[in-house]
């Protein structure tokens, strides 16, 4: 079955700098899902105030190995679900509900992940957040239409290597714009 739209799994919802709705202000989401049934995605650049360390703790998960970032914060990954927790990563692992979402990169939503981390032998890539962003199907063609978000190709230094106040803007340049020359009106210059 061929959908309607051009299937966006695999890119970067990128938050038009109009929108002022709190937690998708200046969001950059990496959206892991998107077919008929709607889309599902990940605020990749909103750090809450929990570490990684912490989470582990509370857990029960003691790491073996220092952790390589243990400060590291937990994301609000979005409004939906903020009790589910979530890890974005490179590679296809064997963990028990991991879905691949496009070349290298995986979410997956289990603890096993984490434990495996904690040990020192899980994924050396990973975003751990909080919650997801989600829409009905037709929900994001719609706003898409209505000029809310722009797409962009995910870039891995976006996801893992530059500072999270510095991805709404370079994942903006990977479309070789400039921010402040965006408008929200469609069909107007």
């Amino acid at each position: 079955m061929s959908l309607p739209y051009a299937n966006l799994t695999h890119q970067f919802l990128v938050a038009m700098p109009e929108l002022d709705d709190g937690v998708f202000h200046r969001a950059v989401i990496y959206l892991f899902r998107h077919d008929a049934d709607g889309a599902a995605g990940l605020i990749v650049n909103l750090p809450s105030d929990l570490r990684f360390a912490n989470l582990l703790q509370d857990m029960h998960l003691p790491p073996l190995k220092p952790l390589k970032w243990p400060e590291q914060p937990v994301l609000v990954g979005g409004p939906v679900h903020p009790e589910l927790g979530f890890v974005l990563h490179r590679g296809r692992w064997p963990w028990t509900s991991t879905m691949a979402s496009g070349d290298d990169l995986a979410i997956t939503h289990s603890r096993d992940v984490l434990d495996a981390i904690s040990q020192g032998h899980g994924p050396q890539d990973y975003l751990i957040s909080l919650g997801y962003a989600g829409w009905e199907p037709g929900q994001l063609e719609q706003e898409l239409a209505d000029n809310v978000w722009l797409t962009v190709p995910v870039s891995d230094d976006v996801l893992f290597e530059l500072p999270y106040e510095d991805r709404w803007e370079a994942a903006i340049k990977h479309l070789g714009l400039d921010w402040r020359l965006l408008s929200h009106e469609v069909g107007h210059a």
